[in-house]
């Protein structure tokens, strides 16, 4: 499978922010540990200003990002490797 970290990246961002709204993590601590938009939210502005919901987006968007990353470094690679 081609995007296998792509798709496995996607749900944990997914899944993330899933937990998040579920209400499961109330003071935000794995959103805050496992979101990289959330790391920069922290340091430049007060969380609570920030949609949540724009939030949850852009970590969808950057842990596809992450695995999309990941799956072209595997290509390259395996393309190496069999090159």
């Amino acid at each position: 499978m081609r995007n296998a970290m792509t798709i496995a990246c996607t749900l944990i961002g997914i899944a993330l922010s899933l937990f998040n709204a579920s209400g499961y993590d109330p003071h935000n601590l794995f959103l805050m540990m496992f979101s990289v938009p959330m790391w920069f939210v922290e340091v430049f502005t007060d969380i609570h200003r920030v949609n949540i919901w724009f939030m949850y987006v852009l970590t969808v968007i950057s842990w596809a990002a992450i695995g999309y990353a990941g799956d072209r470094i595997v290509s390259r690679a395996r393309d190496r490797r069999y090159s």
